[in-house]
């Protein structure tokens, strides 16, 4: 490639996260990054107001048992996010433009390729799946109808994630916002007209999702063409150079995040055991928590750009600093944000028109059990901090031995102790283990970094 000219000057990539306050860094990052994630979140449980308000339990559960399955194809496109706003933030921080826009490029095309991948596998076995966790009957039928429409979809919620992602690692958690506004107002405007105009009820809510997904990547693709001009031309040769460095963290990215839903769908079986009702009461919970806590679901992508440009730049003091402060925020964000719900609970379980133990787990989450939340979001922030560090191989393992060591004992220790409500408590102890170990293991791979990396000196000034 040429040497840039000053008239490329408006394309070049900026680091902008290697100098300012690093808590205005997280705080802007996260806020403006939420602002749209909870959106599309909001939308999803206007979903549940929605399909609650046809009155049939069946309906709410089908949607808790499909979220499961949605959540597992998301949890693929988190982990491509995740590795290519690593890897595109670390070449910006190492002022590597041109690397940065190939890297773009390869990402979106790995994306892609995994997504069709993925939803061809899943649409063959969704009948055994759900099974699995526990659907009968009209629920198992409610379930697979709505997962048909939702699954295809992945290839679009996957490109969309990875080019919000790419958006973030440019410092432009606006346009990122952006996109998911979009998302979340096409949703909340084709919702109702579906559901209740068009009279098709689940099928509605699941169309809306895809018209929605569809919004999110429009709206991210186009900045990073006509704005960031961040992408490169695709040359096969060159990804498959790159390959190997991306999977190194794209791998342990996505099998880090496919161990959520894992975790989530031993939680659900659980619960089904409790009946219909605690599932639906779950169900609302589980939309519940995104839209109470999506800045701190934010603070992981947020955080992420400010780690990885400050790594690249080799300043590992505010990489440091960077990390302390993500989890000052997020303890600040889940106090406040566990007083409004337990000042709201009566509004929001009448909301829904919750009684018996479908308003008793409302309670119980907009309680106590919301506090709980700050060991999640320090897990989030140490996974941001092993992604973007060069050791994903950690926020797999911690990821995997929260959702399996740190859920499924607890869970079945709580369901037979505690009934439903015991459930939820034993999903939310777990994490508090590896929180700890989360914390822990990142002080030291950062430690183990600055002496492996040490910043190369600046060069005196000539007299």
């Amino acid at each position: 490639h040429p040497p840039m000219t000053v008239a490329d000057a408006p394309k070049r990539p900026v680091a902008r996260f290697l100098e300012g306050s690093l808590l205005r860094h997280v705080t802007v990052m996260s806020v403006t990054s939420s602002v749209g994630l909870v959106a599309m979140f909001f939308v999803e449980f206007l979903d549940m107001i929605f399909i609650s308000m046809l009155g049939q339990a069946e309906l709410a559960a089908a949607v808790g048992y499909a979220g499961v399955v949605s959540f597992f194809t998301a949890s693929v496109g988190i982990g491509v996010s995740i590795a290519a706003g690593a890897l595109v933030a670390r070449c910006l921080g190492a002022g590597e433009g041109d690397e940065a826009r190939a890297c773009a490029t390869d990402a979106l095309f790995f994306g892609l390729c995994t997504a069709l991948v993925v939803t061809a596998v899943v649409m063959a076995t969704l009948p055994f799946w759900i099974s699995l966790v526990g659907a009968t009957g009209e629920t198992h039928r409610l379930t697979l109808e709505y997962l048909y429409i939702i699954v295809p979809s992945m290839p679009i919620l996957l490109l969309g994630m990875a080019s919000g992602a790419i958006l973030r690692a440019h410092g432009d958690a606006r346009r990122s916002m952006y996109s998911t506004l979009a998302g979340g107002f096409v949703n909340l405007v084709m919702d109702p007209i579906l559901i209740f105009g068009f009279g098709l009820e689940l099928r509605g809510a699941a169309i809306a999702t895809v018209l929605a997904r569809s919004a999110v990547l429009a709206m991210a693709l186009w900045p990073l063409l006509r704005h960031h001009h961040a992408l490169a031309a695709f040359d096969f040769a060159g990804f498959r150079a790159k390959l190997p460095a991306f999977l190194a963290i794209a791998a342990p990215a996505i099998a880090t995040n496919v161990a959520t839903p894992v975790g989530n769908a031993w939680v659900i079986r659980a619960m089904a055991e409790h009946g219909e009702a605690a599932v639906a009461g779950m169900a609302i919970v589980s939309r519940m928590t995104p839209v109470s806590f999506g800045v701190v679901f934010a603070l992981s992508g947020a955080i992420g750009p400010i780690i990885g440009q400050n790594f690249g730049a080799r300043q590992h003091e505010r990489v440091r600093q960077a990390f302390v402060e993500g989890l000052r925020f997020a303890a600040v964000y889940v106090i406040g944000a566990t007083a409004l719900l337990f000042l709201f609970r009566a509004p929001i379980a009448d909301l829904f028109g919750a009684v018996g133990i479908t308003r008793e787990l409302l309670y119980l989450f907009c309680g106590p059990l919301a506090l709980m939340f700050f060991f999640n979001a320090a897990i989030f922030v140490g996974n941001a901090a092993f992604n973007n560090l060069g050791r994903p191989i950690f926020s797999t393992l911690v990821n995997w031995g929260r959702n399996t060591l740190g859920t499924i004992p607890f869970v079945l220790l709580g369901s037979a102790w505690l009934g439903a409500p015991g459930v939820l408590i034993g999903q939310a102890a777990g994490g508090v283990i590896f929180a700890l170990i989360a914390t822990w293991g990142a002080f030291r791979v950062m430690r183990w970094q600055a002496g492996r990396f040490p910043r190369t000196p600046e060069p005196a000034a000539k007299p």
